[in-house]
């Protein structure tokens, strides 16, 4: 009867684990993994970063004789057509492409010339006093900011590290984890008994240095995100999913209208004296429809087209109007104005221009700075607690596996369809957490290779 009694008592059920520590010691160890192993990577952006941050005030210092002119008292500038005149004799190789007028007092004027065997994206950048025509200098100048050749090393170095397009992966890697591992550990921080927005400047060892790397980390944050987000636009193939959300949806930067033209008798793209005579008017037709400087006027690249004349203050992000003016005659054929942008590409166009430190001008350089001397960090601070964690000899070793075993499955469903999303859109960080799977993978095979065969050693006869 006792026995009947045992068969038909239900089983009793075993504890169901807890959703949240199970999803807490997941996310511990892919923080573990991605700190170890991408941290590198974000270690040499970080660095990077902060150099190119500083690269606008050295670069200001390094080439202070070409951006700077002496002011005469009671002198005016000469006419654009003469500043331009005196670039081509000093460089008769290269063809006009753009001009930028000086913006201030005691800047120069820049010629940009397109010129034989220079890089690609690079133009050869004339500088010329103003008041008095001297061409003061030339340098080759970089991309739509006019980066010199220290800045622009600087940038290269950043985004490739002077390896070309292979080294592009390196910084995108870095881009796609960075949000992912900041928003990683302000769960666990936030998750932490002791959590707190301060250090804890009486703790001692493993406890300190936690302690510093959870409460700037939670401090920075926000900033990491801003730059984890932009830094994926530029990138390759992350970049490339973005332009394709931003066209399908409508959110691309409009084109400038009015740009074609028919007057096939006026000189075009890097024309004579006739297209340098009227600099001068196409400037002044830009500024009456209310572009203010700095400006760059950009030569049509076909002939009869007209000229593209644009804000290039970077600084105040609504100052970046453009027009279309027809050099014959003077009038403005198309206008582009900034407020007529989508907001995405406005949010696009700041964050760009936030991202490389323009944005607001020097706040914004040393916000950069700061930000990317908290990821170093925090950086050599998750490194550390890797050391301090360790037993008697080698590294500390993982959080437990197996942890995702223990997510109930509607949570670990959604969240698997979430990753497998984000892993498509953004592919290096798919692939590269494909590669932690595989690893934890293969040492946990190991060590249960070396769990098995370690009774057998023990009972082995001594030699």
């Amino acid at each position: 009867m006792t026995s009947d009694v045992r068969e038909l008592s239900p089983a009793p059920e075993r504890p169901r684990p807890a959703t949240w520590p199970a999803v807490r010691a997941l996310l511990l160890r892919l923080h573990f993994y991605a700190g170890v192993l991408v941290a590198p990577f974000l270690l040499v952006a970080a660095t990077t970063g902060l150099l190119y941050a500083a690269s606008f005030q050295i670069e200001k210092i390094v080439y202070s004789h070409e951006l700077t002119a002496p002011v005469p008292a009671g002198q005016t500038m000469l006419p654009l057509a003469r500043q331009i005149a005196a670039a081509r004799t000093a460089h008769p190789e290269g063809t006009v492409g753009a001009v930028r007028p000086a913006a201030e007092p005691g800047a120069t004027t820049q010629v940009l010339l397109d010129a034989p065997d220079l890089p690609e994206s690079t133009r050869l950048a004339v500088f010329v006093d103003p008041y008095t025509g001297e061409v003061r200098g030339s340098l080759e100048s970089y991309g739509s900011s006019g980066a010199l050749p220290v800045r622009a090393w600087i940038s290269t170095f950043h985004r490739h590290l002077q390896l070309g397009e292979p080294g592009r992966l390196y910084s995108e890697l870095a881009a796609s984890w960075l949000w992912a591992v900041a928003l990683g550990g302000v769960v666990l921080w936030l998750s932490h008994r002791r959590r707190a927005l301060k250090p804890d400047l009486k703790a001692r060892g493993l406890r300190r240095t936690l302690s510093w790397h959870g409460s700037v980390g939670l401090w920075i944050t926000a900033g990491l995100l801003f730059l984890s987000a932009t830094g994926l636009t530029w990138s390759a193939y992350a970049g490339a999913n973005v332009d394709k959300v931003q066209t399908a949806l409508g959110w691309t930067t409009p084109a400038l209208p009015g740009t074609a033209g028919d007057h096939s008798g006026h000189a075009g793209h890097g024309g004579g004296t006739t297209t340098e005579a009227d600099t001068d008017r196409i400037v002044a037709a830009a500024a009456g429809a209310g572009l203010s400087g700095p400006l760059e006027v950009a030569w049509p690249a076909e002939p009869g087209a007209a000229f593209t004349v644009k804000e290039m203050d970077r600084e105040w992000p609504q100052r970046n109007d453009q027009v279309a003016v027809d050099a014959a005659t003077g009038r403005v054929t198309g206008e582009l104005r900034f407020d007529d942008f989508p907001l995405v590409a406005k949010l696009v166009r700041w964050g760009i221009d936030g991202h490389m430190g323009v944005l607001f001008g020097l706040p914004n350089q040393i916000l950069l700075m700061a930000l990317a001397a908290g990821l170093i960090c925090m950086i050599v601070w998750g490194y550390r607690m890797w050391w301090q964690r360790r037993p008697t000899r080698g590294f500390a070793a993982p959080y437990a596996r197996g942890a995702w075993r223990a997510v109930p499955l509607p949570v670990l469903l959604p969240v698997g369809l979430v990753a497998i999303a984000v892993g498509v859109f953004i592919p290096l960080l798919g692939i590269s957490l494909l590669a932690f799977l595989a690893v934890d993978a293969v040492l946990g095979r190991v060590r249960a290779a070396r769990a098995a065969t370690a009774p057998a050693r023990q009972s082995d006869p001594p030699a």
